[in-house]
């Protein structure tokens, strides 16, 4: 993972959570608990009901794997964080890898452990793990670009929904039949994500389609 774009990402989580409380970082809030429950979320997703036919929806199971990082972000920050450090630290944790995890079993077994590592740890330390999330990644062929796309797409969702009225209700989060998500997603693969400017181009699109059913 490109320690940029990890920097990048990391003062892009922190505007967002400036957005929602100025003194975020002193709050306590209980990011591990939203990471263990996006790590249930993402297990409906994959399918572990074995007493029913299920199908694993990647795109899905992939989505969820972007939500529990903006989480794990969050959860990573103190008080007296210095970006550029943390971002070196996490930098050099993504290089790190646990045996077995990602390597061990069918596609959907290699999900299912990874996913239940990273909830056991939320839950046993009340933090984030990134070397886990990374066999996470690895499970469901999640490559740190595409992570790094989903994410800033996620982030000036985040944004956009806040701008246009999501804490008071006014929010329309339908489109045209379709969540914003799925209009995200569409959206993002017509955008550069390597150009400077790529969260403002993400922005400007969502507000083009957005004016359409407002």
């Amino acid at each position: 993972m490109n320690r940029d774009a990890i920097l990048n990402m990391l003062q892009m989580q922190h505007r967002m959570n400036s957005r929602v409380h100025e003194d975020w970082i002193n709050q306590g809030f209980e990011w591990y608990r939203a990471a263990w429950i996006e790590c249930g979320e993402l297990m409906d997703h994959v399918g572990y009901k074995w007493w029913k036919k299920q199908t694993p929806d990647m795109e899905q199971v992939r989505l969820e794997v972007v939500d529990i990082w903006h989480f794990g972000l969050s959860a990573l920050f103190e008080p007296d964080t210095d970006l550029e450090a943390l971002a070196g630290q996490i930098a050099a944790e993504f290089m790190e890898r646990p045996e077995g995890l990602a390597s061990d079993g069918s596609p959907t077994q290699r999900i299912h452990a990874a996913t239940e590592a990273l909830a056991q740890h939320a839950l046993q330390t009340k933090g984030f793990s990134v070397t886990l999330f990374a066999s996470l990644m690895d499970a469901c062929d999640l490559s740190a670009d595409a992570l790094y796309r989903h994410y800033v797409g996620k982030n000036v969702l985040n944004f956009f929904r806040q701008d246009h009225g999501y804490q008071d209700g006014t929010y329309i989060k339908e489109w045209q039949g379709r969540e914003d998500n799925e209009h995200l997603s569409e959206l993002l693969d017509t955008l550069d994500a390597t150009a400077a400017g790529f969260p403002e181009a993400v922005y400007d699109a969502l507000s083009a389609r957005y004016a359409t059913v407002t």
